[in-house]
C-alpha cells in the first residue's frame, strides 16, 4: 500500500475539518430562529408576504389553484388555522379526510415551494362554529374554556400535541425541512384577558410554555396578545399595524402581521363589505417601511362556509372581497395591485433586512423613511403622504417626488419610483352570473312536508321550555318545542276582528310558530345574539290548542369569555288578548324533539330520499322539503345557485350541504346579503346531480337556478397625468416634465385561463364614467379609441394600451377631460363555439 506523505495528510485533515464545519453550520441552520429584525428560515432572512386559505372552506380539488394563483400574486406564505371540531367531532374520535386533509394540504404547500403557518389555536375564532372548539368540550365536567382550568387545559394540551406529533410524522415543519414556519398558541386572547385576570395571565404563561414543550423547531406566536411569554412572539392584527400596533414586548422579537383584513366578514342582514386595492396597499407599504417583515391577508382566499360550520349568523360566502373570492377568481384589482406592491417590496429586501432606519418628517403630513447600508451601496426610500385630502411633493435629495393623497412610494434605490399605492396599474374586472341551460331542463321538483308535531308526540318533557344548545348538542340547527292548552268559549275574544297574539322570548337565534297546526309566522334576533320577542296574532278555539314552535340557531357564538356558558332557545311564552287576561304557557309543560324526521332520514341524499313519500311540488309551503335532478353545465367555470325565489333554510348537492341560506333576511339595502351560493365542482356529477332543499319560511323552487360565474369581463381605468395638473406642486417646467414623466400610467389587459381578448366592449379617452362593467363615455370622446384599441388587443391573451391624448387623437383642452382611459373586454377561450347558456 502507498505511503501518504504528512503534508498530504494535513492537506486531507484540512479538508475533512472544512467539511465538518460546513456540515455543522448547516445543521445550525437549519430551522427557524428569530432576533428583533425578522425571522430566519434555515439561517437566512427573509421577507414574507402571507395569505390566509383555510383548507376546510374549500375543496382539495381547489387548493392547488387557489396556491397557485397565490404565489403568482406575490405570496412566498400560506396561512391556515386548525379546526379542532371538524378535527375530533366526538371526543377521541378523529377525521382528517376530505376538506379536513391538513397533511395534504401543507404538502401542496411545499410542492409549490411556499412556506406555512400554523395556527394551532385551538381556540381560533374564525366566524367558525363555536370558535373550533368542539361541542363535547362544553359537557366535561366542572370546565371553563380559556383560562387557568385544569379540564380545558388537558384537553387543549391533548389537542396541540396531537396536531405537532401529526406534523412531525410527515416532517412537515422547517426543522424537519418542511414548510411549516410558524406556529400559532391561542388567538387574540386580549379580547376576554381583562374578565379572568389572574387567571388569565397564569393561562397565557401556562399556554406559552407548553407549546414551547412540544419541540417543533419553529417560533411560536400569539396575535393580539401584548404580555405574550418571553418565549412567543407577540403579532398585530388589524386593518393598519403600521400605525396601531405597539410593537413586539421585547427588542429581540421581529414585528409580525398575522391579520390585515382585506375586507370584512359578513353576516345575514349587512351589506356588501368592500376595501380598496389602495387602502390595503397603503397599509402594507407602511407596516414594511416602519420595519415589519411579515404580513399576512386575512383573508386571501375566503371560501365558503359549508353545512353548518359557519358561527351565528355568518354567511357561507366568507371575505368574497379578498384578492382572491369565493370562487377562486381573481378579484381585481386587488390581486394585481397587491402582487405589483410585492415585487416592489421585494426589490428593496436588502435595504428592509440589513440596513439601518431613520425616519425624516418633513412637515404637512408628509415624511420619508430610509433604510440605508452605504458600504454595500444600498438605499431604500418610502415617502409617504398621510393626508387623505391633500395631493403634493416631497423634496429627496435634491428631487421632487409628487406623492397624491394617502400614498407611498417606493424607491428601492432611493431614487426610482417603482410603485406608488395609489397608483393602480393593474386592471380591473367584474364578475358575472350566466344561467345555465339545466336550470329549465327537467326542471321537475317534488316535496315533502315536515310534520308538526303536538305535545303528545314528543318524548322529552319538562315543566319549562329547554335549553337548545343543550338539547341539539351542535348535531342540528333544530329544535320543536310542543305544548297545549284548554279554553272555555269566555277565554276568547267576543269581537271577531280581535285576534289573540302569541308572544315568544328567547336568546336566539330564530323560531318557526304553529299553532293548531296552522303557520303563525316566524322571527329573529341578530348577529349581537341579544334575547328577542316575536308576536303574532293567531286563531284559537274552545277545547284544546296546540302549540309548537321550531326554535333554530344560526351557528353556535365564536368569540367572547364563558362561551361554554352561552345558551338558545326558547325562554318565555306567552298568549295576550284573551278575555281571561294574559296566559303564560312558560310553566305549562313543553315537550320537546330534537332535529327534523326528513334530517333523521336522510333524505338530502339519495338512498334516504326513498324513505319518505314525495309529491308533486307546490310553492309557499313553510318547513317543506325539496328536491330535483339538474345536470352539471358544461365547461370549467365555477357553478353556483341562485336562491332568490326562497326564503331561509339549507342545500345539499348530492349529500354535500353547500351551507344556510337566508334570502328573506335583506340588508339596509333591501337586498339579501347572499343570494347566490357556491357549488364546488367536485360536489358535481356530470349527470344527474341530485338537488334538496330544506325550505323553513315558504318560496318558489321553480325558480331556483343553476349558475356559472365568470371573471371575463376585463377592464382598465388609467388616467394620464397631464402637466397642467400638476402646476400647483412644482415651479419650473423642468419639474413639469420630470414628474409627469415618474408618473407616467401603464394601461394593460390581460386575459386568464388560456382565453383570449375577443371583443371591446367599451373603449373611451377622455372622461368616461362608471366602473367595470358599466362604463360610460363623457362629454369629451374620442371615437378613435375603440377602433385602436382593437388594433393592439383583439385576439391577443395581453395587451399594452397608450394613455394619452395624442395617441387617441383628442383634444386636451376639452372641458372637462380627466385625461382618462377606460376600457372594457371580454375573454374567452380561442376558436370556442357559443355557449348555450
Amino acid at each position: 500500500m502507498a505511503k501518504v506523505s504528512p503534508e498530504t495528510s494535513l492537506r486531507l485533515l484540512a479538508v475533512l475539518l472544512l467539511v465538518a464545519v460546513s456540515a455543522a453550520k448547516k445543521k445550525a441552520a437549519v430551522g427557524v430562529t428569530y432576533d428583533g429584525r425578522s425571522l430566519m428560515i434555515n439561517g437566512r432572512r427573509e421577507l414574507l408576504f402571507s395569505g390566509s386559505i383555510h383548507y376546510p372552506r374549500s375543496t382539495p380539488e381547489m387548493w392547488p389553484d387557489l396556491i397557485q394563483k397565490s404565489k403568482h400574486g406575490g405570496l412566498n406564505v400560506i396561512q391556515t388555522y386548525v379546526f379542532w371540531n371538524v378535527h375530533e367531532p366526538a371526543q377521541g374520535q378523529y377525521n382528517f379526510e376530505g376538506r379536513y386533509d391538513l397533511v395534504k394540504f401543507i404538502k401542496l404547500i411545499q410542492q409549490h415551494g411556499m412556506y406555512a403557518t400554523l395556527r394551532i389555536g385551538p381556540f381560533i375564532q374564525a366566524e367558525w362554529n363555536h370558535g373550533g372548539l368542539p361541542y363535547w368540550l362544553r359537557e366535561v365536567k366542572d370546565i371553563t374554556f380559556r383560562t387557568n382550568n385544569e379540564p380545558f387545559k388537558y384537553h387543549m394540551q391533548r389537542f396541540v400535541e396531537k396536531i405537532v406529533q401529526l406534523m412531525k410524522d410527515e416532517k412537515l415543519f422547517a426543522s424537519q425541512g418542511g414548510p411549516i414556519i410558524l406556529s400559532q398558541i391561542e388567538n387574540e386572547y386580549n379580547n376576554i384577558g381583562n374578565y379572568f385576570k389572574l387567571e388569565g395571565k397564569k393561562y397565557i404563561e401556562w399556554a406559552g410554555e407548553m407549546a414551547n414543550q412540544t419541540n417543533t423547531g419553529v417560533p411560536w406566536v400569539m396575535c393580539k396578545q401584548n404580555n405574550a411569554p418571553q418565549t412567543v412572539i407577540n403579532a398585530c392584527n388589524g386593518r393598519n399595524c403600521g400605525d396601531n400596533f405597539a410593537g413586539p414586548n421585547h427588542p429581540t422579537k421581529p414585528v409580525l402581521w398575522t391579520e390585515n383584513w382585506t375586507a370584512q366578514y359578513r353576516v345575514f342582514g349587512d351589506p356588501p363589505s368592500q376595501r380598496s386595492a389602495e387602502d390595503l396597499a397603503f397599509s402594507v407599504a407602511r407596516f414594511f417601511s416602519k420595519n415589519g417583515t411579515l404580513a399576512n391577508y386575512y383573508m386571501y382566499h375566503g371560501g365558503t362556509n359549508f353545512g353548518r360550520t359557519g358561527a351565528a349568523f355568518v354567511m357561507p360566502r366568507y371575505y368574497d372581497e379578498a384578492p382572491l373570492d369565493e370562487f377562486g377568481l381573481y378579484k381585481e384589482p386587488k390581486w394585481g395591485h397587491l402582487r405589483d406592491l410585492h415585487h416592489a417590496l421585494r426589490l428593496c429586501r436588502k435595504g428592509l433586512l440589513w440596513g439601518s432606519y431613520s425616519v425624516q418628517h418633513v412637515g404637512n403630513g408628509f415624511d420619508i423613511r430610509l433604510y440605508e447600508k452605504p458600504e454595500s451601496n444600498v438605499c431604500v426610500a418610502f415617502l409617504h403622504n398621510n393626508n387623505t385630502r391633500i395631493d403634493g411633493t416631497v423634496k429627496f435629495r435634491g428631487v421632487e417626488y409628487f406623492l397624491p393623497r394617502h400614498s407611498i412610494s417606493i424607491l428601492p434605490d432611493c431614487r426610482t419610483v417603482v410603485f406608488n399605492t395609489q397608483r393602480v396599474n393593474a386592471q380591473h374586472n367584474s364578475r358575472t352570473f350566466h344561467v345555465a341551460k339545466q336550470s329549465q331542463q327537467n326542471n321537475k321538483w317534488q316535496m315533502y312536508q315536515e310534520a308538526v308535531p303536538k305535545f303528545r308526540q314528543t318524548s322529552v318533557i319538562s315543566r319549562t321550555p329547554l335549553e337548545l344548545f343543550e338539547m341539539t348538542k351542535d348535531t342540528t340547527d333544530y329544535l320543536w318545542y310542543t305544548t297545549s292548552f284548554s279554553l272555555e268559549d269566555e277565554d276568547l275574544p267576543m269581537r271577531r276582528d280581535i285576534r289573540p297574539v302569541i308572544q315568544i322570548a328567547g336568546p336566539g337565534h330564530m323560531a318557526h310558530a304553529f299553532v293548531n297546526g296552522i303557520y303563525v309566522g316566524s322571527g329573529h334576533g341578530v348577529k349581537l345574539e341579544k334575547s328577542f320577542i316575536f308576536q303574532k296574532p293567531m286563531d284559537l278555539k274552545a277545547g284544546i290548542n296546540h302549540v309548537a314552535i321550531l326554535a333554530l340557531t344560526i351557528g353556535m357564538p365564536d368569540s367572547g369569555a364563558l362561551l361554554e356558558k352561552r345558551i338558545a332557545g326558547v325562554h318565555k311564552v306567552v298568549i295576550q288578548g284573551l278575555n281571561t287576561g294574559t296566559l303564560d304557557l312558560s310553566v305549562n309543560g313543553w315537550g320537546h324533539r330534537v332535529g327534523l324526521s326528513g334530517e333523521k332520514s336522510g333524505i338530502h341524499n339519495e338512498e334516504g330520499s326513498s324513505r319518505v313519500q314525495w309529491t308533486d311540488a307546490t310553492s309557499g309551503t313553510p318547513i317543506t322539503w325539496y328536491k330535483r335532478y339538474f345536470d352539471a353545465p358544461n365547461g370549467n367555470d365555477p357553478v353556483a345557485l341562485d336562491l332568490s325565489s326562497m326564503g331561509k333554510g339549507l342545500v345539499w348537492v348530492n349529500g354535500e350541504c353547500i351551507g344556510r341560506y337566508w334570502t328573506s333576511y335583506h340588508s339596509p339595502l333591501g337586498q339579501p346579503s347572499q343570494s347566490v351560493y357556491h357549488i364546488p365542482r367536485a360536489f358535481l356529477k356530470p349527470k344527474n346531480n341530485f338537488l334538496v332543499v330544506f325550505e323553513e319560511e315558504g318560496g318558489k323552487p321553480e325558480e331556483i337556478l343553476v349558475m356559472t360565474v365568470k371573471r371575463d369581463n376585463i377592464c382598465t381605468f388609467v388616467s394620464e397625468f397631464h402637466p397642467a395638473h400638476i402646476k400647483s406642486w412644482v415651479r419650473t417646467d423642468n419639474q413639469i416634465k420630470a414628474v409627469a414623466e415618474e408618473v407616467k400610467p401603464k394601461a394593460t389587459l390581460k386575459c386568464s385561463d388560456k382565453k383570449v381578448i375577443n371583443k371591446i366592449v367599451f373603449a373611451s379617452f377622455g372622461n368616461p364614467m362608471g366602473i367595470c362593467g358599466n362604463f360610460t363615455a363623457g362629454t369629451c370622446h374620442s371615437p378613435q379609441a375603440k377602433i385602436l384599441v382593437e388594433k393592439l388587443c383583439l385576439g391577443k391573451r395581453s395587451c399594452n394600451l397608450p394613455v394619452s391624448h395624442k395617441a387617441y387623437g383628442t383634444d386636451d383642452s376639452c372641458p372637462g377631460t380627466t385625461s382618462t382611459l377606460a376600457v372594457q373586454a371580454k375573454c374567452s377561450r380561442r376558436n370556442a363555439k357559443k355557449s348555450m347558456e
